[in-house]
This record gives C-alpha cells, sequence and structure tokens, in this order.
C-alpha cells in the first residue's frame, strides 16, 4: 500500500530541487509515462516533467514550494493544497493538485488548478 502523504510531500519537495537531485527524484517519484496537467502545461514523461519543473523555478527564482493545509488522501488518490512563496512567509501563489498513484506506488498523475497567482 503506498504512503500518499509521504508521496506527496516528496513531489512538493521534487519542486524545489535543481539539476541532478531533481531529476533522480523525478525518476524515483514518478511513473515513466507520468503525466502532469495544469492550466499552463500538460506533459508527459521524465523529460518533459524535468523540463517543467526548471522553467517554473527560473520563473520563481527564490522561491518555495510547500503544503498549505491538510492532505486528504484514500485509495490511490490525494488531493492537497500547495503554496508558493519565500520560505517561511505567506504564499504568493497557491494552487490545488489531485495526485494518483499507480500499483508500484509511483505518481501515475497530477492534475493541478490554480486558486491565486501573482497579479
Amino acid at each position: 500500500m503506498t504512503n500518499l502523504h509521504q508521496l506527496v510531500t516528496d513531489y512538493l519537495q521534487t519542486w524545489n530541487l535543481t539539476d541532478d537531485a531533481r531529476r533522480d527524484a523525478i525518476v524515483r517519484l514518478w511513473a515513466d509515462k507520468g503525466r502532469y496537467v495544469d492550466p499552463l502545461v500538460d506533459v508527459q514523461g521524465h523529460d518533459q516533467l524535468d523540463a517543467t519543473i526548471a522553467a517554473v523555478q527560473g520563473q520563481f527564482a527564490g522561491l518555495t514550494f510547500s503544503l498549505h493545509g491538510d492532505i486528504d488522501a484514500h485509495h490511490d488518490v490525494a488531493r492537497f493544497q500547495w503554496g508558493l512563496g519565500p520560505a517561511g512567509q505567506e504564499p504568493l501563489a497557491i494552487g490545488f493538485d489531485v495526485l494518483t498513484a499507480n500499483e508500484e506506488g509511483r505518481i501515475e498523475s497530477v492534475v493541478g488548478f490554480l486558486d491565486k497567482v501573482p497579479g
């Protein structure tokens, strides 16, 4: 049985990792054809996931992703809200993601929604 709470925590941390550490985390956590989709992007596979996270980090340099509230999980699905902002401060952006794990306990998909974005 997959520990979805840990998977969500590790997933969010991946958005804060750089270079080889980020790539290693993606390969470890995501299914080979894992899909990430939100209002701005729809990507699939480790290479596209890595490029997407790198682009977001470039756009929001110095900001970090963190869990914003609790994780609600059952079976192979978790929903949670995240914040993006300066460490330890009020987030500048807030989103809501739904993560689905496969039978191996790796991320099959993440569907994201943007609740609050910088103006």
